[in-house]
């Protein structure tokens, strides 16, 4: 494998209807197979499909690097947490039940968790092997088949990840992958075989996808954007709230739904805590992904590139200050000159009505706000349509839950920033959308409850 920035690494045929529905229907036949195998059968073979991706984490993620532009060390990242992602899913598949209920009269009640069918889960192209892999290993775990499309911009690593699949022993079809952009999305959404949708992406895509599915009464769920609050109190742990505020915005150049990109910042410690992070923010290596000590590889596109260097534009003209980087970076090396590279930014000066605080820039620009009170900072932080993330640093435990309590997010983080482990749910409030990935809790999205009642005596008729 070689970066080549700039330059075309595969063509690939959208899917159309025609080949939309070959897939949902291969799938529709993988799903009667699928389904009927017990828990443990189905934790059997996803466990092997982990066991491949982590024998193969390198490959895999250097493909990742190559289809995203992220570093290759947090594609390993990306990668591990893949197939853990499979292991806890394949670890509950055998546990999925639902109850049983004594009525009087020795009847009884029962209910049984049952898979939805045939899933469809639309990806981004900032993770796309872990998103597939949130989507897929919960509704595979319960019993689900999925038609996964992922974004026309980082279209292959998926591919291989149907291909371990298959490895891995499911039935054939039941993890399809289909190519393009919105035209095939609303192909899946308004399949007539499709059960549910996953989708990740922008908040204008998420409300699309919802109204296509509303014509079919489809359960969804949405991943969508933010524009996270990650608030800075002066009794913190300074250098640790200074890699959390790194953590929060530098993360795969910036492009992360998540990141908690307005860093309010108590005013008794904002120049010491702006100097320093300005410092660090100047230090990230930018270059090359696929170098070891390389820490921000290139934006997904040149359209993006120009979109984030707009914002940071439009926040000059409306008064914020660049304290750092916001400029385009070009490599010593000539095969990498016609990448998407920039310095990773920091605006200071900032204020709450500039369009860089209120709109999602999902590209490396922090932006700090300075504020007095708590009380004021969670009225601030709260003063968004987005409720994805937010974050706290202090050493006060008591004030930092009564702050994350207060904070209208989904997803909250206490003296640490972008850590989603498996195991803990992950999705947000408001305009961030709804239904949940990851944990138990992305059990109840992939699957559906019926009730059984039982009578053990003769009815009682009241005719």
């Amino acid at each position: 494998f070689k970066m080549c920035p700039g330059r075309v690494i595969c063509k690939l045929l959208c899917s159309g209807e025609k080949e939309v529905d070959l897939a949902v229907q291969s799938a529709k036949a993988a799903f009667k197979i699928w389904s009927q195998m017990s828990g443990m059968e189905r934790s059997r073979v996803m466990l092997e499909a982990a066991r491949i991706i982590r024998e193969q984490r390198e490959e895999i993620a250097t493909l990742e690097t190559i289809n995203n532009g992220k570093s290759i060390f947090e594609a390993r990242v990306d990668i591990d947490i893949s197939w853990q992602c499979l292991e806890y899913y394949a670890g509950l598949a055998g546990s999925l039940a639902g109850e049983h209920i004594q009525l009087p009269g020795g009847s009884f009640g029962y209910t049984r968790r049952e898979p939805l069918g045939v899933c469809v889960g639309i990806g981004a192209w900032n993770y796309p092997f872990q998103i597939a892999c949130w989507k897929s290993a919960p509704a595979l775990a319960c019993g689900n088949a999925m038609v996964f499309k992922p974004s026309p911009f980082t279209p292959v690593s998926v591919v291989r990840l149907a291909e371990i699949f298959t490895e891995a022993g499911v039935p054939k079809g039941l993890f399809n992958v289909v190519q393009g952009g919105a035209a095939t999305g609303q192909f899946l959404c308004h399949h007539p075989d499709v059960a549910k949708i996953s989708f990740t992406g922008s908040v204008p895509t998420g409300i699309k996808i919802m109204e296509m599915a509303s014509k079919g009464i489809k359960p969804i769920t949405l991943e969508l954007g933010g524009k996270s609050p990650l608030i800075i109190f002066s009794d913190c742990a300074l250098e640790n709230a200074v890699n959390g505020a790194l953590m929060a915005n530098f993360l795969t150049q910036g492009e992360v739904c998540c990141n908690g990109t307005r860093v309010f910042v108590e005013r008794k410690i904002l120049d010491v805590f702006t100097k320093e992070v300005v410092k660090r923010t100047q230090k990230i290596k930018v270059g090359d992904p696929l170098l070891e000590d390389t820490r921000m590889g290139a934006l997904i596109n040149r359209p993006h590139l120009d979109r984030v260097q707009g914002f940071i534009k439009q926040a000059k003209e409306q008064g914020a200050e660049v304290l750092c980087g916001g400029d385009l970076y070009v490599p010593d090396d000539p095969k990498l000159k016609n990448g998407y590279y920039m310095r990773p930014c920091v605006l200071g000066n900032c204020t709450d009505d500039m369009t860089c605080v209120k709109e999602e820039i999902f590209g490396p620009v922090m932006s700090i706000l300075p504020f007095d009170t708590e009380e004021e900072v969670v009225e601030r932080a709260n003063n968004t349509k987005f409720g994805l993330a937010g974050g706290v640093f202090t050493r006060d435990i008591q004030k930092a839950h009564r702050v994350v309590a207060a904070l209208k997010a989904g997803m909250c983080f206490i003296n640490n920033y972008n850590i989603s482990p498996v195991e803990l749910p992950f999705g947000g409030y408001k305009s961030s959308g709804f239904g949940r990935e990851n944990g138990r809790a992305a059990i109840e999205y992939y699957s559906q409850l019926k009730t059984v009642c039982v009578e053990m005596g003769d009815v009682e008729s009241v005719f």
